[in-house]
Order: structure tokens, then C-alpha cells, then sequence
């Protein structure tokens, strides 16, 4: 029977789970049959240093636009408000006289204590609070080590993750979700000024983006059909299009793990050539979840390193040479063509992203930190449990670190993986006509180019003075 008009509606408040197809926290408030009230809060002002970025911020306009259209194609509309989160979600709760609040759960340090606040209000406001998972694949209590204990180390992770039930399959839109009889006031995106005018810098992001539900769908169909068999070879490939670029749908929950972890099962099972590429993939979703296991039981990893004894490493201030590797003049190619791919499109491959954060935290012996929050600012993908957990691995101090002595050499790493100069060509121009043989490092031939710089700091050099600093500093600790 369909609700009567007196039925009290259910707020569903969107956090960053932007999607409509397997969201359980909208599915189950759906199935009640009561008016479902989709309600977004932007509330910058709990994140304290981890507030959302500039290309966070310009990618959720997009997110939130294409959320709202996947609701109206229901008979529903997305509701939005910027403010106190407990204060907004109880006021239009008044205001609607809603019976409770249904939401996915989150890890985030400021966003698990959010959650506690508002499950405090909605017991001294009689509402029904139910919290629901949908972020991860496995929930970070779920998985545990036989002592009962969270994991530090990925690999038994992982086994312990693959060794779980089979996961449920995902779940469909609601064909239709039943809309209040009158609609509380919502503010609009243009309001919140996400997106860059004077001046607009947005323009490679534009280029290189669209979001949404159905173009997070698109990128993983094509990564499917086009690289899922060569996975395995080219995802260290930054010269090809070996990865499915699909991190900041995730980050914003416009596919969930779970759907892909599904659809990449079906299609490789009736792919044979599939084989090592599905393996490989999957198992980057769950280094994903990793990284949400370190970060819920470990909370202090975003501002303080996994491993105390790093706590008063010797790292340099060195403004100079931070802005050199911020602005893509380090005189490194492949480090380089990562830092400007970073700008102009907001995403950088994998693999350049452990080589600029090797040279950063390495060569130039800048805090891991520092690094960090500059990929904050600029990744579409900016996801707080992996930039630090990511971070601090290629730094040496995090959960199942690279060990510290493990330098990238950038002009090796370079010509292992673009060797013919492919992707350092397009991302750094000036250096376009430079031979593929000296490519990544023009200097050493002999090889000059007016408006690019000679390596701000010599490689052997560098890597003597970290690998000289870091036996000092485990010298003192033994003292």
C-alpha cells in the first residue's frame, strides 16, 4: 500500500556516496515506503587542515549536479544545505517532521566523530538513527588478525580479506523513491562558489573530466574491454592507458567498490586472457581498503607517522626546492611531466606518484607531510586514508613502509617505464625533441634546452645524504 500523507518522511543524508545503484542506507530507507528526503550538508568546517581542495571541491559540484539529476529520473531531487552538520540534519528534521536519519559510514577521524554526534541528536530528538556500510569492501571491523587485533602489514590483509564470504552482489537504484508531500528549502550549487572564476584554473581539469554515475561506469567498461588482460604489464606504464582511472569516482562514491569488484569479475569470467589482470586489479581495490582499515585504527596517520621512531626524523625545510618539485622544474623528467600531469588534469598515474614522492621525501629530503597536503589540494581523488597511508609507505615510516633505503632513481624509473619518452614528451614539451635515449636525462648527453633546468640536486648526491642521514638517525635511536 502507498504511504498515506501523513506518513513521516526519511532523510537520507548523502555524505560521500554519491550514487543512487548500491547504496544500502537509500535502498532500505526506499523499501519503508515512507517520503525519502535526499539531503546533502556541506560542512567544510570539521575537517579542520583536511578540508576538501580546490580540485576536491571543483570535482564535488559536478558529483552533486549529477546526483541530483539520478533523482529526479525517480521523482526525487537532492536537497542541499552548508553549515553545522548535527544542527542542519535535526533542523530539517523538525522541519519535516522526519522519524529518522539513514547514512553511510565513514573513517575519516572528523567524520567518525560527526557521526557520533548525530546519532547523539537523534536519541534526544526520538529519531531513528541507521548507519550503513558501502565505502569499502570489507568493513575495518570486520577484518581482524587471529589474536583480534587490527593488521599493520598489507599481505595478510589481503588474505584475511579473500578468505571472508563471498561478497553480496550489488544492489539496484530503487525504481522509485516516494517524495515528501512538499519539499524543505535547499540551498543551490552556485551558492557555494565550489568552482574557480577569477581565475579560472579549471580549464585541464574540464578537459580531461566529466562526473557522474554514468561516466564512472563508462571508464570502468573501457578499462575492461581495452586493458583489464595487459593489466598486470601496464599498470606501471604511464605512457599507456593501463589503469581504469576510476579513483575519484570512488573517492566520491559514484560507483562503489563493490560494483566494481563485481563487474570485474563477470567480465573476466567470460574472459580467459583476463586472468592476471582481474587478479592484479582487485587486489588495488583492496590495498584501497587497506588503507581505510590503517586509517579507522589508526587514526593519528594523518598527521603523525605509523612508526613513532620516525617522529623526529631530520627532514629540511627548503622552499625553493619544494616549489621546484611543486611547479614541475626539478630538472627530473618523469618528475617533472607527474607534477605537471598533476595540475593541469588533477590525477596523476601511479607509478609517477611514488617516484615525485620518493624524490620529495628523498632526494630533497622534504617531510612527507608537505607533499601530502599539496596532493590534497590538487588531486580530484584527494582521499584522506590513501594520501596518507600512500604517503608515508613511499616515505618509509608508514604500515608495511618501503624501507627507507629504497630510493628511486628517477632517471631508471624513467626509462623503465616510458621508455621511449612517450609520456615525459607530452607533460614537458620543452624537452620534446630531446632523443629518446637521453630523454630522461638530457644533461647527461651533453643535451641543453633554453626553459628547463638542470636537476636541482644530483641524484648520487641525494642518495647518499638520505641513506647517510637515515643510519645516523637509527644510530641515535639504538643509543
Amino acid at each position: 500500500m502507498p504511504p498515506s500523507s501523513d506518513t513521516p518522511p526519511v532523510i537520507v543524508w548523502f555524505r560521500q556516496e554519491l550514487r543512487i545503484v548500491d547504496h544500502p542506507a537509500l535502498t532500505e530507507a526506499a523499501k519503508t515506503g515512507a517520503p525519502v528526503i535526499p539531503l546533502f550538508i556541506f560542512n567544510d568546517k570539521t575537517a579542520g587542515s583536511w578540508t576538501p581542495g580546490a580540485a576536491s571541491r571543483w570535482w564535488l559540484e559536478g558529483s552533486l549536479s549529477a546526483l541530483d539529476a539520478d533523482l529526479r529520473s525517480r521523482g526525487s531531487r537532492l536537497i542541499l544545505r552548508r553549515g553545522n552538520t548535527q544542527q542542519l540534519l535535526g533542523c530539517v528534521a523538525s522541519q519535516t517532521g522526519a522519524a529518522g536519519i539513514y547514512f553511510t559510514r565513514h573513517y575519516e577521524p572528523h567524520q567518525a566523530a560527526e557521526e557520533l554526534t548525530v546519532a547523539a541528536m537523534c536519541e534526544h530528538q526520538g529519531l531513528i538513527c541507521r548507519r550503513f556500510g558501502g565505502g569499502v569492501l570489507f568493513e575495518p571491523d570486520a577484518i581482524r588478525t587471529k589474536t583480534g587485533g587490527p593488521f599493520r602489514v598489507f599481505t595478510p590483509f589481503y588474505k584475511a580479506c579473500l578468505a571472508t564470504k563471498g561478497l553480496k552482489d550489488p544492489l539496484p537504484a530503487p525504481d522509485k523513491i516516494t517524495p515528501p508531500p512538499s519539499w524543505p528549502d535547499s540551498e543551490t550549487l552556485k551558492d557555494w562558489c565550489l568552482r574557480p572564476t577569477a581565475p579560472d584554473w579549471a580549464k585541464g581539469l574540464r578537459d580531461h573530466w566529466q562526473q557522474g554515475t554514468n561516466e564512472a561506469s563508462t571508464h570502468l567498461e573501457f578499462f575492461l574491454g581495452d586493458a583489464l588482460a595487459a593489466y598486470l604489464e601496464d599498470r606501471d606504464r604511464p605512457d599507456r592507458v593501463g589503469t581504469s582511472a576510476l579513483s575519484p569516482y570512488l573517492h566520491f562514491g559514484e560507483i562503489s567498490p563493490r560494483q566494481v569488484w563485481h563487474r570485474t569479475n563477470l567480465w573476466a569470467d567470460s574472459h580467459v586472457a583476463a586472468g592476471q589482470g582481474r587478479i592484479a586489479y582487485l587486489r588495488e581495490l583492496v590495498w584501497r581498503d587497506f588503507s581505510y582499515h590503517l586509517l579507522h585504527h589508526f587514526p593519528h596517520i594523518t598527521e603523525a607517522p605509523f612508526n613513532p621512531a620516525f617522529e623526529d626524523f631530520p627532514w629540511r625545510d627548503d622552499a625553493q626546492a619544494f616549489r621546484a618539485w611543486q611547479i614541475g622544474m626539478t630538472g627530473y623528467p618523469i618528475v617533472d611531466a607527474g607534477m605537471r600531469q598533476l595540475w593541469q588534469t588533477g590525477w596523476m598515474h601511479n607509478r609517477v606518484r611514488m617516484i615525485v614522492a620518493s624524490f620529495l621525501t628523498k632526494h630533497l629530503f622534504i617531510h612527507w607531510q608537505d607533499g601530502a597536503r599539496w596532493f590534497w589540494d590538487t588531486l580530484v581523488d584527494a582521499d584522506l586514508a590513501n594520501n596518507s597511508a600512500s604517503w608515508q609507505w613511499v616515505a618509509g615510516c608508514g604500515a608495511d613502509a618501503a624501507p627507507y633505503f629504497r630510493i628511486f632513481n628517477p632517471i631508471l624509473q624513467g626509462r623503465k617505464f616510458d621508455p621511449s619518452g612517450d609520456y615525459v614528451r607530452k607533460w614537458v614539451p620543452e624537452i620534446a625533441d630531446v632523443p629518446d635515449r637521453a630523454i630522461h636525462a638530457p644533461w647527461e648527453s651533453g643535451i641543453q634546452v633554453d626553459g628547463y633546468p638542470r636537476p636541482i640536486v644530483d641524484h648520487r648526491i641525494a642518495r647518499q645524504r638520505a641513506l647517510g642521514a637515515y643510519k645516523d638517525f637509527r644510530a641515535k635511536g639504538e643509543r
